[in-house]
């Protein structure tokens, strides 16, 4: 952070503008953790304002929502849907500094988060920087999250990440702090775009709201949460299902929709498990947590994880996980201590590994819970939350 906050601004509440090109109502890693993060500035005393793609493609009112169980002001933009994605919304580009100039005129923030370089963020900081706003910007996106989208050729998609890099890069210049959810994504992120100093800083949980069951299981119940979307890799977890000794009886809830579902419901079919595998589709956050608490294990074959808020959720709740060994998933599995860690992609070493945690014996398992649970400790939501006031006011904060 290079700005020094004013006599005005060190202790006083704020007014800030988050911006997000993903927000409520939708369902991903990125939006949950503006909406956490939102509301956690606003239980903090702060003045809250966020501008996110609306559900139609109108011009409205700054409104009032309660997000996360917070009243925020919600300054929703005329936005497209793309036609072939489930839910996936955005602001047409050209129009995103018109829209920009126009809400920073009537809100004035004391400092601009912007949550993706891509269109909404991409349009305030530029206009922020015109009026000398600082600009904090958080980097959720992995070529896999794009590519999932673009439905382009090979040629074009390797153009047009290029493109959106260079982009990001000059987007990024314009900010006081550039932040990520991990060092490994921070690493990733440096080496991408040729930047320094990116600031890993977890998207972070608030532990009291999930439920560990530290008893013995009397039966083995497989859980994920998360979008059933290609780079998510649910395929790996059915076929490693479908290798597990039929002696474990182990059964897989999946928690969460998308584009793929009804592709993974006929491989389930095919591989001849669908008795075993049960999609619960998108559930209301007390039956996410249930799931969690009452499962054996959680599995995540993931291949784009910055941080994996799921894979925290799991850990509070108390159970190992088995994870895919790729970008910062194990930043928070650390193998043979709150779980395990297999080859990206192979069905073969996660039945293993699954194997391996089903098999433990009850001081194992334990053992394993507990690393889970202290594992967890430092991405409580309250550290996030002191780091971005931190940012925020322009003071130093240790990397």
């Amino acid at each position: 952070m290079t700005t020094s906050p004013s006599g005005d601004t060190a202790r006083r509440p704020l007014r800030i503008l988050i911006g997000c090109d993903t927000f409520a109502p939708d369902i991903n890693g990125a939006a949950r953790f503006a909406e956490r993060l939102a509301a956690g500035l606003v239980q903090r005393g702060h003045d809250v304002h966020v501008v996110a793609p609306n559900t139609v493609y109108r011009l409205e009112d700054p409104r009032t929502e309660t997000i996360e169980g917070e009243q925020m002001t919600l300054h929703r933009l005329p936005s497209t849907k793309l036609w072939w994605h489930e839910w996936l919304r955005f602001v047409w580009p050209w129009r995103s500094k018109h829209h920009a100039r126009r809400v920073l005129d009537a809100v004035k923030p004391d400092v601009v988060h912007i949550q993706s370089h891509i269109v909404i963020g991409r349009g305030l900081a530029r206009e922020a920087r015109k009026r000398g706003i600082p600009i904090i910007a958080t980097n959720h996106v992995m070529p896999e999250n794009i590519l999932d989208h673009t439905r382009l050729p090979e040629w074009a998609n390797r153009l047009f990440l290029k493109l959106a890099w260079d982009d990001a890069k000059r987007t990024f210049a314009l900010t006081e702090a550039v932040t990520t959810p991990t060092r490994r994504a921070a690493d990733f992120l440096e080496a991408q775009i040729d930047i320094s100093g990116v600031i890993p800083i977890s998207c972070g949980i608030d532990r009291t709201q999930y439920t560990a069951d530290l008893a013995p299981r009397t039966e083995n119940r497989i859980v994920f949460v998360g979008r059933m979307t290609a780079e998510k890799q649910v395929d790996v977890i059915l076929r490693a299902l479908a290798k597990l000794d039929p002696a474990l009886d182990a059964r897989l809830d999946l928690v969460g929709g998308g584009d793929q579902e009804h592709a993974l419901q006929a491989l389930a079919a095919e591989l001849g498990i669908e008795d075993r595998v049960v999609f619960h589709g998108r559930v209301p956050d007390e039956e996410l947590r249930a799931a969690l608490t009452r499962a054996s294990v959680f599995a995540i074959a993931s291949i784009a994880e910055l941080q994996s808020i799921a894979t925290m959720e799991a850990m509070a709740s108390g159970l190992p996980v088995v994870a895919a060994d790729a970008v910062a998933l194990p930043h928070l599995v650390h193998d043979g201590e709150n779980g395990y860690l297999f080859r990206p992609g192979d069905a073969d070493d996660l039945a293993a590994k699954l194997t391996t945690v089903l098999t433990a014996d009850a001081d194992e398992r334990r053992r394993m819970q507990q690393a889970s649970l202290d594992g967890v400790v430092v991405h409580d939501i309250n550290r996030t939350l002191d780091t971005f006031e931190a940012l925020y006011r322009g003071e130093n904060i240790p990397v």
